[in-house]
């Protein structure tokens, strides 16, 4: 019989856990939403009280960035998330999964929306398949942000055409952020 591994006791982890926090920190993949989403559903059956998620990611697999944005708006707790460091791409699909007066940003953080791309190589009959997927995923996505935002569809999509990087008071703005905070105790009080 195979000895049972061990796992050593994560302090950090634990008291983010009792802090009922989540962070989610770099690209989005699918190891890191099943990390995220597993941590989101262990708080949220332990407890109805809010949730707060620290997100910083430059982006990554899309599909992983809707587990996520899908796992928050699934669970009964709010979700209160804080942007820090950049939040693009994929991270800025999983961002806009709380209801606008949740989404808060810290000072320094930027945003970046942009249209998805792919990266295929075959067959035609592939490539044309490729493209048909990527052309309904963008149009999924800006159904999306244009619900969470507030902006036309039209806008967004000229606007992610290309990179379209915010500031935090840009973002709020745009409908992207709710409000910008400096410190914890402000997302306590008003939050």
């Amino acid at each position: 019989m195979t000895p049972v591994a061990k796992l050593e006791p994560d302090p950090i982890s634990d008291r983010l856990f009792s802090a009922r926090t989540v962070l989610v920190f770099g690209e989005i993949t699918p190891a890191l939403a099943e990390r995220v989403s597993a941590q989101l559903l262990a708080l949220a059956a332990s407890s109805r009280d809010p949730i707060r998620v620290l997100l910083s990611s430059p982006g990554g697999h899309v599909e992983s960035g809707d587990a996520i944005h899908d796992v928050i708006r699934f669970i009964e707790p709010a979700v209160k998330i804080i942007g820090t460091g950049w939040v693009a791409s994929a991270g800025a699909l999983i961002y806009v999964a709380t209801p606008h007066e949740h989404r808060y940003a810290l000072p320094n953080t930027r945003f970046m929306l942009h249209e998805p791309s792919g990266g295929v190589s075959g067959p035609v009959a592939d490539v044309e398949i490729e493209a048909r997927q990527v052309i309904a995923i963008r149009q999924r996505l800006l159904r999306i942000f244009a619900a969470a935002t507030g902006q036309p569809v039209e806008k967004l999509a000229r606007d992610t055409s290309r990179n379209h990087w915010l500031t935090a008071d840009e973002a709020i703005g745009y409908g992207l952020v709710g409000r910008v905070i400096e410190r914890a105790e402000e997302l306590q009080v008003r939050g």
